[in-house]
């Protein structure tokens, strides 16, 4: 019987066949497994930034139902097992080490077949998929993990499949326009199955439109709007009533039912329009026959946790963690900074992995900063912090100085001072993530606010740091 320990080093040490877009990999090892997949009650959750946010919600709201719920995100912020869940709770060890072993056997059969080997994503996603087989789940939540149309999850025919924002991200992957993107996006659309979609940019909503109408599937649009003016028999409305540091409210309508005084203690605009889309999901299973009271709308909404996204750790100075690892999610932070933050000194610490548009996320997030640190995450991927730093001085309006007094700041790690819209910015560059948070916290007082961001590998071990 294998280990927790050695089932995780057997997954992780998948990742060597990378990453692998088509269906008859997992379809292949899910079929030798028995179809685990079949016969669930499925909510499908793609788009680029929001996915796990909206999934959390839906997830809240099915459990205060008091529905048997599983869900499935991906990465995770501080261990594995996060990733697969059942009524809020991880997936044991000892069920990743017992279900691995099977998916062990399942892979060697593969190998002597003449099958090509799956991905890390892949035995992962199946792996879920038995352990949510064994729950016996009332609903399960499944969060794409990139793209759609070949993602390992859509191998499942939903009961209602939920579009959060596009936006360009991997587009090595899944193409160089929003277009592109949105048609890699709206592969998990199925005939005659419900869609729900937030806000869309009108290129990708013109995607999702003609994908709706070609399968001949309802779709449900989630509009920043008036709910008084404008209630109607197909599409969700919500507007936002107020917002700070102890959450935000928001009313909303849906074709029979008007929510006044909404709230979710996530913080970020974005994720009001999250929230109204994990409503409009609800609302989509209540047509196709679910029932879901009212109260539990309210309960799930206020009570849904997602660490790692615009998340306060601690105070005096305040530590704030967001996992924006491209340049919606950076928008998305510098507006809540803006809206929060606005006379505080803020110290950024940053850091992303080399297959991103850091540079445009610099160029994005730099004006919010006082003091920026660059350094690395723990991942392959990883841009040195050097090189992160030399993109952020070379971003700025003016170069004050560049390395002149490293040798009078922290141990040699101050590099420069940059002028960007006419304030002047120190630049750290440190390497190593645990040393980067000592001297965030060393250059910072009680009233300052400290920002970890740019790569969810990032802030799961910060989190774990400082938590």
């Amino acid at each position: 019987m294998l280990t927790y320990e050695e089932a995780l080093s057997y997954i992780h040490n998948l990742n060597r066949f990378g990453v692998k877009l088509g269906l008859q990999n997992i379809l292949n090892l899910l079929h030798i497994l028995g179809d685990p997949h079949k016969g669930i009650k499925i909510i499908h959750v793609a788009g680029t930034n929001g996915k796990g946010s909206t999934c959390a919600m839906i997830d809240s709201i099915l459990r205060a139902c008091g529905f048997n719920v599983g869900l499935y995100t991906s990465p995770y912020l501080q261990v594995f097992n996060e990733r697969i869940r059942v009524n809020g709770k991880n997936i044991p060890d000892n069920d990743i080490a017992r279900l691995t072993q099977r998916i062990q056997g399942a892979i060697k059969f593969m190998e002597q077949k003449g099958m090509h080997p799956p991905t890390e994503f892949e035995v992962v996603t199946a792996l879920g998929f038995l352990y949510f087989k064994e729950q016996d789940l009332d609903f399960l939540i499944l969060e794409v993990g990139m793209g759609g149309r070949l993602d390992a999850t859509n191998v499942v025919n939903p009961l209602v499949s939920v579009i959060t924002p596009i936006s360009l991200d991997h587009q090595q992957y899944l193409g160089g326009t929003l277009k592109n993107i949105a048609r890699e996006k709206c592969g998990i659309i199925k005939k005659g199955v419900p869609v729900v979609t937030s806000y869309q940019e009108p290129e990708v909503m013109e995607v999702i439109e003609s994908k709706c109408k070609e399968l001949n599937c309802p779709l449900i649009k989630v509009l920043q709007e008036d709910i008084d003016t404008n209630v109607d028999k197909i599409n969700i409305f919500y507007n936002r009533k107020s917002n700070d540091l102890r959450g935000q409210t928001f009313n909303l309508a849906t074709s029979g039912i008007i929510y006044k005084d909404l709230k979710t203690t996530l913080l970020g605009e974005h994720q009001v329009s999250n929230a109204a889309t994990a409503v409009g999901a609800i609302e989509a299973l209540r047509r196709v026959g679910v029932k879901i009271e009212k109260r539990a709308v309210y309960s799930g909404l206020i009570n849904t946790r997602w660490p790692g996204r615009l998340e306060i750790l601690s105070n005096n100075p305040t530590v704030l963690i967001d996992g924006a690892h491209n340049i919606a999610g950076i928008r998305a932070l510098k507006k809540a900074v803006n809206y929060y933050f606005p006379k505080n000194k803020i110290i950024l610490v940053m850091g992303v992995l080399n297959d991103k548009d850091y540079e445009d996320m610099v160029k994005e997030i730099l004006s919010v900063a006082d003091v920026i640190i660059t350094t690395s995450p723990e991942n392959p991927r990883a841009l040195v912090s050097r090189q992160l730093a030399e993109v952020i001085i070379k971003a700025a309006d003016k170069i004050l100085c560049f390395d002149d007094l490293k040798n009078q700041d922290n141990n040699n790690y101050f590099i420069g001072k940059v002028e960007f819209y006419d304030k002047k910015k120190d630049i750290y560059s440190v390497q190593d993530l645990r040393k980067a948070i000592d001297i965030a916290f060393h250059l910072s007082s009680s009233d300052d606010v400290i920002i970890f961001t740019g790569s969810l590998y990032l802030i799961g071990l910060v989190r774990t740091a400082i938590k």
